[in-house]
């Protein structure tokens, strides 16, 4: 099979303007501060979009496709779960975080924990939008290795190097402006997919026929797995570094809480066309590997069709690694760099958060290669990211809850056994998403029994 080169042609063009509007925002990066929070304010539905467009990159896309591939709609609950907690996180968080003032996860944890669990709070984010990145480059991969017609760990590389150049370019302000671009595309991308797949096989009452009617029930990947997705969802989203800078973008609380429930409208047909997709390919294309369930169904569509859906596919790739790239640099940049200036260098901090930049975007591809099933991968590291989300809830609700050294146990504890839970195959049937969710529950909550028994003791010792 040769390389589709009007799809690649097409795509290629996409993604150039998409580079010349971050070349040409780049005047509005001359410093770390502007690289990283993007100079000025913008409207709740542009900022809807935008974080949206972080939660629908090419893992989502394709782990999804691949996941439905095998058991239907019901793994559009993934993408649902992530709707939930935009929901949640509008009523509980998003003006809470905007009147804080803070631009990263560590710091709003740090005003009520203090400098050590800040810094607990940037490694395990940071390794989390690493293992992001790597399901991210492992889909876009997936999709490039069948356009150009090579193998998968070249496509990897190659997606990789690219998007890192792509993003080092404008900073903050860029990845607003064209992650919003982004996601209109991949909505459209999503959308003729849909189209495609159910005419193919012949309208929806056809492709009921064609595949078991467990692929049309709501709980065929099984109530474990959803709750599972449910409180990793939930919980990448209250404490998502990308999350709260974009958050900080906005004018106000109000502003903040429209945006949150604005992304979490977008994200539910997203989730359940995903799904369908992979139903469709499910119809059309049995037998093959699950992973190959969106490129399989793209090979067969004409091609500006399919250049719409490379396009928005290439989109979601750029744009999550924008975000992530952005987000780990930030907290790099804050968090490790910057207390241990004594005085500001402008030149030298922006080169410092550009550099930050590139480097957290090419580490991750050596393991994108080996990255197995891509959205197991995605959801470890939003398991990884419910310890911060109970810490958070309990930072602006709570905030005298369990001990501050408490808070560093549980993300560096968490950190190791829900990695370890995971490496280990979930045993018991039990999701790695409900170890990083009992972990501080269970040590914030001893510190606090620990603290009141003192306390008590002390009372009753007292004369």
């Amino acid at each position: 099979m040769q390389p589709n080169w009007i799809v690649l042609s097409l795509t290629l063009a996409y993604m150039a303007a998409m580079g010349l509007i971050s070349f040409s925002v780049r005047r509005h990066a001359r410093s770390a501060g502007s690289f990283t929070s993007g100079g000025t304010r913008y409207p709740a539905f542009l900022i809807g979009f935008l974080l949206m467009s972080e939660f629908i990159g090419t893992a989502t896309s394709v782990g999804t496709t691949q996941t439905a591939y095998r058991v239907g709609v019901s793994a559009a609950w993934n993408v649902l779960a992530l709707a939930v907690g935009f929901v949640l996180y509008a009523i509980l968080l998003a003006p809470r975080f905007k009147e804080l003032g803070e631009n990263t996860i560590s710091g709003a944890l740090a005003k009520a924990y203090g400098r050590p669990t800040k810094l607990a709070t940037s490694v395990i984010m940071i390794f989390a939008l690493q293992i992001v990145a790597v399901s991210t480059y492992a889909g876009g991969g997936t999709i490039l290795a069948g356009l150009l017609n090579v193998d998968r760990t070249s496509a990897i590389v190659i997606t990789g190097i690219v998007a890192t150049l792509y993003v080092s370019v404008g900073g903050m302000r860029s990845v607003i402006y064209t992650n919003v671009l982004h996601a209109v595309v991949k909505y459209l991308g999503i959308l003729a997919a849909v189209a495609f797949g159910l005419s193919q096989v012949g309208g929806f009452a056809n492709l009921r026929a064609h595949v078991p009617e467990a692929m049309f029930a709501v709980d065929t990947v099984g109530w474990s797995q959803i709750f599972a997705w449910m409180v990793a969802g939930i919980g990448a989203v209250f404490s998502t570094q990308y999350v709260i800078q974009a958050i900080n973008t906005v004018q106000d609380g109000r502003t903040a809480r429209q945006a949150s429930f604005y992304c979490a409208f977008l994200l539910v047909p997203f989730g359940i066309g995903a799904a369908l997709v992979g139903v469709c390919a499910a119809a059309l294309l049995p037998g093959i590997p699950a992973i190959q369930a969106l490129p399989g169904l793209i090979a067969r569509m004409d091609d500006l069709l399919a250049a719409i859906v490379v396009a928005g596919l290439a989109g979601s790739l750029f744009g999550t690694i924008s975000a992530l790239s952005i987000g780990a640099a930030t907290l790099l940049f804050k968090d490790f760099y910057h207390p241990r200036r004594r005085s500001e260098d402008g030149t030298s901090s922006l080169r410092f958060v550009r550099s930050m930049t590139v480097l957290v975007g090419l580490i991750p591809i050596p393991l994108a290669i080996f990255a197995p099933d891509i959205l197991k991968v995605t959801f470890l590291a939003k398991s990884l990211r419910a310890t911060l989300a109970v810490l958070v809830i309990f930072a602006f609700y709570a905030p005298r809850f369990g001990t501050p050294r408490a808070a560093v146990v549980s993300i560096l504890v968490s950190l190791v056994l829900t990695i370890g839970w995971f490496l280990a195959g979930d045993p018991g049937g039990i999701d790695n998403a409900y170890v990083a969710l009992v972990i501080p529950l269970a040590v914030m909550g001893t510190a606090e029994l620990r603290k009141r028994t003192t306390l008590r003791n002390e009372q009753v010792a007292a004369p």
